[in-house]
């Protein structure tokens, strides 16, 4: 079974984005991984390059056209996608904030052996823990994805969807995925607060476009206040072991008080039907999953 990595980067050294330990968490499973390096401000590529020889870098421009909905995130991940070589059976995409625990790779390979040569399987879906504030909290609201496809058949039909959070093939068709029991780690919201706030204004830009006026800016300067969120659990779990560095060298405090938690009623409606029937109504499914 051959199995290409994927993925895309710029300025992850200045909004410090995990990648190095994104591409290594995947690694183990990769034979390549392709990384479209955008045109950064900072040593991001020469940062890429010196992670692994598996790595493939192709040097890309963000373009100023696709400035609105995170068009461009779209873009640059279909750079990488189109670039791998070969026939691989899986191809694995990994965001820059994104990190899959060691304990999951034998699930992983085993699913991928396991539907290697099902046509009828576009790809596989894995579930998500979405940090927040700290590594020591997940935010535990319906406004949070619970899962996304990351790996994909070697499709030339298939490509990356609005602002890359998920895919689709063809005339807009939704993928037909078999689940992982595996989560990815999502650490996009757990930085530095003036760092994440250097984020938040930045990425305005690709959501906003020319509409990102001198207000938001006025709005999101200073640092980010992580207590401005709806409801957070404690994670009583274990981080990926590539994570153990950085999380080590964290240097902001966030706690945040459980009982302060402000469920919305749809909330709270969601998660007694998950109880009652081990579905959760009325979630956004960009697939189609197959039993």
């Amino acid at each position: 079974m051959k199995v290409t990595g994927f993925s895309f980067i710029k300025n992850a050294i200045k909004f410090d984005y995990p990648i190095v330990e994104a591409i290594r968490s995947i690694l183990p499973l990769c034979d390549e991984i392709v990384v479209a390096a955008g045109d950064s401000a900072d040593e991001t590529r020469a940062l890429v390059s010196s992670i692994d020889p598996k790595i493939r870098i192709i040097d890309t421009v963000w373009s100023p056209a696709l400035r609105e909905g995170g068009a461009v995130l779209a873009d640059e991940t279909n750079k990488a996608l189109h670039a791998i070589e070969g026939k691989p059976d899986w191809c694995f995409y990994i965001q820059g904030d994104e990190v899959l625990h060691e304990q999951y790779i034998p699930v992983v390979k085993e699913a991928m052996l396991r539907w290697k040569d099902n046509a009828e399987v576009d790809g596989l879906l894995f579930r998500y823990k979405h940090f927040y504030g700290s590594f020591d909290y997940t935010a535990s609201s319906s406004k949070w994805y619970r899962n996304e496809i990351r790996i994909l058949r070697h499709d030339p039909s298939i490509y990356s969807y609005r602002d890359a959070q998920g895919f689709r093939k063809g005339n807009d068709e939704k993928l037909r995925v078999k689940a992982v029991d595996a989560y990815i780690y999502h650490y996009g919201w757990v930085r530095p607060p003036k760092i994440m706030m250097d984020k938040k204004r930045n990425f305005g830009n690709y959501w906003g476009g020319d509409q990102v006026d001198e207000a938001f800016l006025t709005a999101h300067s200073g640092d980010f206040d992580y207590s401005q969120i709806d409801s957070l659990e404690k994670f009583p779990g274990t981080h990926p072991e590539v994570m153990r560095e950085r999380i080590q060298r964290m240097n902001w405090q966030f706690d945040y008080d459980l009982s302060y938690n402000k469920f919305s009623l749809k909330d709270r409606f969601k998660d007694l039907m998950e109880k009652w029937t081990g579905n959760r109504p009325f979630d956004y499914k960009n697939y189609i999953l197959l039993r």
